[in-house]
């Protein structure tokens, strides 16, 4: 028996094919747990990305909702001649913080004043607005100064009549900050946290600055002598994260917010919020960590994210790359040892080659039946989305339409009661009625871009309707030429036309920086052909596949779905050229066959 295993190791350990399949075996197996471990662990980062991505975009999010407010709340003082308390607590009860805009502490007014106005202004605050819950005027800090800058309407007055008569401007970042607001008419923020009557809430500031109405304000002059002072909201930095962190499915994902960016030399950043604030920090472990800017007003915030790498990680992710160099090695000494033993069957070979080109021929079929089934529901989708917009124009007009008409005429029967009599209610119908006809024509707008009613009438009424506008917005001259026969393009075919229209004159106002338009629209031997031409840039080749760019795809698309020819030719410096051609049975099959489609 040893004799016997003497004669057979030699042979087994110096067979040069066995120890290639151990090697290749190996190699394969290392390759693929490099390759698994690799795309775990991307996958997870990606992961961790975009959750950061997420809560970096609500935090954005939510400080452009508190700009809008700020930005109403200055549409409401210029748009009377005086603010009173009570008008400003029935404004802010409107807004329903609590619910809408939960992170705002506080909407006030700070009033502008030189010192020579402050006996007067002091004089003629002693019994203001204590009617409704304010306390008793006082200017606070004391001291003469050249210029104040003091909180006269706080809304709500419950949590914050401490800072009432608070002179903001004593602080010489924001005094900075209130100066060069005046001067720009922009929004302004010191970038420094102020305190908030709730205990462990730290809160940001931003004002806008408040003109006089019927003062112009174009200049720096203009400006500064119609200034009288500025509205201004306070928000919770810690509510304001909290509210971005809500829909984070990564429950151990940590973020830190500064207030700048930190550099070599310079001071730390100061810290705006932590999430894990208060909570025992545990030994040091590898994470995934991203940092992403967040534009405050014009100063940097650095949102820093982190996150164990483990708690990304599932059981089955920690060993999966195990797992797959394993059996990818087992298989890979497996197969190897199968080549070789069916190595000398020609015909089996052959065999399997036929099974797998039938295979992939069937895989084509399949992807090209996949393909038009795509289509059909493109078609079925743009329909059902032109009918839905239809739909929603029709109830607008008909509903909010009609509701803003009878309101009109009670605003108008109201101000022309008043004429005579009442000036000053006279003069507040008169406004109400200017601003409801302006809510009339914004409704018609929107209508309008959801579907045009002149788009009934034939495409030819809507071509020549889309162009009229094109040219009252863009001030660019657009010429029409066409045959004047549309009795046989059905609506489904108009619509697209319509559209593809749209968006070309879309484009030309956005880039073509053209002087010149030209749209024919005619009938060709059964053929339905629009020609849409500028003398502007024209187009270049990297621009039509630009990335984020959909405007002429989106057109190629529709004219595909309508089994028609699109073309698209620009020329540098002369313009470009779209033409469309559709046949109109085409059109006509297109929209059966989208109407058609099975749920």
């Amino acid at each position: 028996m040893r004799l016997f295993q003497k004669q057979r190791q030699p042979s087994t350990l110096r067979n040069p094919k066995a120890w290639g399949g151990v090697l290749l075996s190996l190699g394969v197996g290392a390759l693929l747990y490099f390759v698994a471990y690799t795309s775990t662990e991307s996958e997870a980062r990606e992961r961790f990305a975009i959750q950061a991505g997420n809560t970096q975009y609500n935090i954005v999010a939510g400080i452009k909702a508190y700009t809008d407010v700020l930005r109403s709340a200055a549409s409401f003082f210029q748009a009377v001649d005086e603010v009173s308390p009570e008008n400003f607590r029935r404004y802010v009860s409107g807004l329903d913080l609590a619910e809408h805009f939960p992170a705002i502490a506080s909407i006030n007014f700070a009033r502008h004043l030189k010192a020579e106005q402050r006996p007067l202004f002091e004089q003629s605050m002693r019994h203001w607005g204590q009617g409704e819950g304010y306390p008793n005027f006082r200017l606070q800090p004391p001291g003469l100064r050249s210029e104040y800058a003091v909180l006269t309407l706080l809304e709500p007055m419950t949590d914050n009549h401490t800072k009432y008569g608070m002179d903001i401007a004593i602080r010489p970042q924001v005094a900075q900050a209130l100066a060069q607001s005046r001067d720009s008419g922009e929004l302004s923020s010191s970038g420094q946290p102020v305190g908030l009557t709730e205990p462990g809430q730290s809160g940001m500031g931003l004002r806008l600055p408040v003109y006089r109405k019927g003062l112009p304000a174009f200049s720096v002059a203009e400006r500064r002598a119609a200034y009288m002072g500025s509205v201004g909201i306070g928000f919770s930095i810690q509510r304001l994260m909290q509210g971005a962190l809500a829909d984070t499915s990564l429950q151990q994902m940590r973020v830190t917010l500064y207030n700048g960016i930190a550099k070599p030399g310079a001071p730390p950043p100061l810290l705006l919020f932590d999430s894990e604030s208060g909570m025992a920090q545990g030994p040091k472990e590898a994470s995934f960590e991203l940092d992403l800017p967040v534009n405050f007003n014009g100063h940097l915030w650095n949102a820093h994210f982190s996150m164990p790498e483990r708690a990304l990680y599932s059981r089955f992710d920690v060993y999966l790359p195990w797992l797959a160099g394993a059996l990818s090695g087992t298989a890979c000494l497996l197969l190897y040892a199968l080549f070789h033993t069916l190595s000398s069957s020609r015909q089996r070979a052959i065999k399997m080659a036929r099974a797998m080109t039938r295979e992939l021929r069937d895989s084509q079929a399949k992807l090209q039946l996949s393909h038009q089934k795509l289509r059909r529901l493109a078609a079925h989708s743009d329909k059902i989305k032109e009918e839905e917009r239809k739909r929603i124009a029709r109830e607008i007009h008909d509903d909010l339409g009609q509701n803003l008409l009878v309101l009109r005429i009670e605003a108008d029967m109201l101000a022309s009661r008043t004429q005579g009599r009442h000036p000053r209610l006279h003069a507040r119908a008169s406004a109400t009625l200017r601003q409801i006809d302006n809510t009339i024509g914004s409704v018609r707008h929107i209508i309008n871009d959801l579907r045009p009613h002149v788009l009934d009438l034939g495409l030819s009424a809507a071509v020549e309707w889309q162009i009229g506008q094109f040219r009252q917005r863009s001030g660019i001259g657009c010429e029409l030429v066409e045959d004047g026969s549309d009795k046989d393009i059905d609506d489904h075919c108009a619509t697209a036309y319509f559209r593809i229209l749209q968006e070309s004159l879309s484009n030309i106002s956005q880039h073509a920086k053209a002087s010149q338009v030209r749209v024919e629209l005619r009938h060709q031997s059964g053929m339905l052909r629009m020609t849409i031409s500028d003398n502007g840039v024209g187009i270049r080749a990297s621009s039509r596949n630009k990335s984020g760019s959909f405007g002429l795809v989106g057109i190629e698309e529709r004219v595909n779905l309508l089994g028609g020819q699109c073309s698209i030719i620009g020329i540098p410096d002369a313009g470009t050229t779209v033409t469309v051609m559709v046949p109109l049975h085409a059109s006509i099959a297109a929209a059966h066959a989208a109407a058609t489609l099975p749920a």
